[in-house]
């Protein structure tokens, strides 16, 4: 006899919600064919401190030692370089409330991809996995691979050859780590973790309260345009990317009606509070043409303010922080497709769980696949101006969801309902569309080049549901 697992029914839900889900599961009932894979569990091993070490080692990897040049090249002034990092903090905690609302609510492996799925169906969210695995999270981990290279160059001279040898081979490394088990990577991110947050403490505690000399900035030579503003932000967003991906191992969480929300905001505005006051430190010892200038503003401000040595230290612990930031994502985005290999939307293998470590093998080794083929193909700017489009098309389309899910469903418990409903989901996608567009206006090939293969999910969804792959059990 076939059993049919409704994925929200793993967790306590109250009376209405219970009503809502027997008329869900009914509704599944009537599609079950021969064709449905079975589901399998990921375990709850992941405590909060892990949970708020995913958030905090993810978000903070090569961005804040690398992009505030690019965004000191389209705002060459400090009251505007602090305020573009204001905005993508601020516009990062609404995602994240956002997210914690929707996680809370169905805290199941996959995150993203789940509020897509039970928000607009199996086709928005068939698209979710694949311009993950094709386009934006694969694109962004060859874009911290490569920055770990750039940043190694600080001790060495690096060949292409050389570099792109390296940048595969830490993926691999990485991947190998989280394949034999979540809490071996998941130490791994904590003591990464702790090891950036104490570099950069010491950066900032040297830079500001030592003397230093800056050179005079000289003032714009052009009005600053809304569009510069516009560049300025997808530096800044890559810096701040990553919160999202705590939800990918919600599934894998303790008290998960709890501890997301807690992870969640906690992580993200410990990210704020750390870029806000690494800016200000840069800001102190080197003018915004210089910084603009600077390959690695990071190493180049430790230079300045702690000597030869000390710039030494903060560039290993950099490299450090980089490292932590690669094996997070490497953790946490394998377990989108393999979420999503569960409800029959992608090839069977992306769904199954290494017998003896219980970790998605599969996925994480096909995720180290394709990176590594962005690390070999893919300039340093092209990938960040590549991914970064490609992720917050899907952001807005999930924190869109949030809107649906309160209309479609009522009566499902939520253990946090988002602050400033619905002002905040909508301001939220307002500006992530309008990010989205000025990102097409002012690069547009790396992000035509991503909407486009995006657009070519579409096809690819209708070919595999007419090879009749598991399709029919996913959710409408």
């Amino acid at each position: 006899m076939k059993v049919l697992a409704l994925p929200m029914c793993k967790y306590p839900v109250g009376e209405g919600a219970k009503r809502t889900l027997n008329i869900r599961l009914q509704d599944k009932l009537a599609q079950v064919t021969s064709t449905e894979l079975p589901r399998t569990e990921l375990a709850r091993q992941l405590s909060l401190v892990d949970a708020t070490s995913l958030v905090v080692g993810i978000i903070i990897g090569a961005g804040i030692f690398l992009v505030p040049s690019l965004v000191a090249k389209s705002l060459p002034s400090a009251p505007w370089i602090i305020a573009v990092w204001i905005v993508g903090g601020v516009l990062s905690i609404f995602g994240a409330l956002a997210f914690a609302e929707m996680g809370a609510m169905m805290p199941e492996t996959g995150g993203q991809y789940v509020f897509m799925r039970e928000a607009f169906g199996p086709l928005p969210a068939f698209l979710c996995g694949w311009t993950f695995l094709v386009v934006s999270m694969t694109g962004a981990t060859a874009w911290m691979a490569v920055s770990f290279c750039r940043y190694l160059g600080y001790f060495m001279v690096l060949p292409d050859w050389g570099a792109n040898v390296i940048g595969c081979s830490l993926v691999l490394l990485l991947t190998w780590i989280n394949y034999r088990g979540v809490v071996l990577g998941a130490w791994v991110q904590k003591i990464f973790t702790g090891a950036k947050l104490a570099g950069i403490f010491a950066l900032i505690v040297a830079a500001l309260l030592g003397t230093h000399t800056v050179t005079a900035s000289v003032a714009p030579a052009r009005p600053i345009r809304l569009g510069d503003f516009g560049v300025a932000m997808i530096a800044c967003l890559l810096a701040y990317d990553g919160w999202v991906n705590m939800s990918f191992v919600a599934g894998e969480i303790r008290d998960p009606k709890r501890n997301i929300l807690r992870a969640l905001l906690a992580g993200v505005a410990l990210v704020m509070i750390v870029y806000i006051s690494t800016n200000l430190a840069y800001l102190s010892v080197l003018s915004p043409a210089e910084i603009a200038q600077s390959e690695r503003v990071g190493a180049d401000v430790a230079d300045r303010a702690l000597g030869r040595v000390g710039g030494a230290v903060i560039a290993a612990t950099i490299l450090m922080s980089m490292v932590g930031c690669l094996n997070g994502r490497v953790l946490t985005q394998a377990r989108v497709y393999f979420a999503q290999a569960q409800d029959g939307l992608f090839f069977k293998q992306f769904g199954t769980i290494h017998p003896v470590y219980r970790t998605p093998a599969f996925s994480l080794w096909m995720q180290a696949a394709l990176t590594i083929l962005l690390i070999l193909t893919g300039s340093w700017n092209f990938l960040i101006e590549y991914a970064m489009p490609a992720i917050w098309v899907t952001y807005a389309v999930a924190v869109a969801g949030l809107l649906v899910l309160r209309r479609k469903m009522p009566n499902l418990e939520r253990p946090y309902k988002m602050w400033g409903y619905p002002v905040t989901p909508i301001l939220f996608v307002i500006v992530a569309v309008a990010f989205v567009v000025n990102s097409g206006i002012e690069n547009p090939r790396p992000t035509l080049t991503a909407l486009g293969l995006i657009a070519l999910g579409v096809p690819a969804y209708f070919i595999w549901k007419k090879l009749g792959h598991g399709m029919a059990g996913s959710p409408r």
